[in-house]
């Protein structure tokens, strides 16, 4: 059942992948500008990213010049920062306000994403030999202390795997499975609910369904959404790309797509609320807010 209207949507809402400026890449609005649409729409929470600097200090200007939203940053450990930088972290992790929660395993550069498209240059390795390299653990470890948030990044599945089975037996309290099912990882059903069995989120994200980025289908969401189960799931929006929409509103979009697909508003505040708000710590939105 798809919600009355987007203001429904959007009240309370928590998207937790959002690319802005400024950055290398092309990108269609700024932090600040972000920030300021998902305020006004009602939103209560974004996570800015950036594959290339942190975005913590992003994260603390756009909530002082943005009151009534919450703003979260975190790191992605490409080569640009030293790759799996446990020094990078840690002053990620110190930057006033302590915003900067989130610790992506290598993106564009982790070895699994330069494979695939075609090698040719540098990567970030994060296992050799079916094993995480120190770096990494050391990274995992850092990660458990300072009670941040871990996300697979661009790994293979089964450095996915490996990275989630790792943090917990390191205790990291919470984990996500970046985009999964979308390109360049592509992770077989059966593995995404070995990941979720661990306690880890499974991200869903509209990347796929904008623009040029047809990849998948809300059909294949669903499915895959199913078979996991909504209680381990997430739906952010992975947007910011200068060719696609606003990040709010294609969030919107993907998730009027995904409850065509038969979820009742209880499944998609928990996809779009519950599950994101958990994630930073916010506790339990009000479901009858949907």
């Amino acid at each position: 059942m798809k919600p009355s209207t987007a203001a429904d949507f959007f009240a309370g809402a928590v998207d937790l992948h959002i690319h802005s400026d400024p950055d290398s890449m092309a990108r269609a609005m700024d932090g600040f500008e972000v920030a300021s649409l998902a305020q006004k729409l009602g939103m209560k929470a974004i996570v800015l990213k950036n594959h290339f600097e942190h975005t913590a200090s992003l994260a603390y200007l756009a909530r002082k010049y943005t009151p009534g939203i919450e703003v979260f940053g975190g790191i992605a450990l490409n080569l640009a920062v030293g790759g799996i930088n446990p020094v990078a972290v840690d002053r990620m992790a110190r930057v006033k306000g302590n915003f900067g929660r989130f610790v992506w395993m290598p993106t564009f550069d982790s070895e699994h994403h330069v494979e695939h498209s075609g090698g040719g240059r540098p990567f970030v390795p994060v296992a050799r030999d079916g094993r995480l390299l120190p770096e990494v653990v050391e990274v995992l470890q850092l990660i458990a202390r300072q009670q941040l948030i871990l996300a697979t990044g661009h790994s293979s599945p089964a450095e996915a795997l490996l990275l989630v089975r790792t943090a917990r037996e390191l205790d990291i309290d919470t984990i996500i499975a970046t985009h999964p099912i979308a390109d360049p990882i592509y992770m077989p059903v059966a593995q995404l609910k070995e990941i979720a069995a661990l306690g880890a989120f499974i991200e869903f994200t509209c990347l796929e369904l904008n623009g040029p980025h047809l990849a998948t289908s809300a059909k294949a969401h669903a499915e895959a959404i199913r078979s996991v189960g909504v209680e381990h799931c997430f739906l952010a929006s992975d947007l910011g790309q200068a060719v696609n929409p606003p990040p709010p509103l294609g969030f919107e979009t993907f998730a009027s797509l995904l409850a065509r697909e038969g979820f009742d508003e209880g499944e998609m505040a928990v996809l779009t609320r519950e599950n994101p708000a958990r994630i930073l710590g916010l506790g339990r939105q009000d479901m009858n807010t949907v």
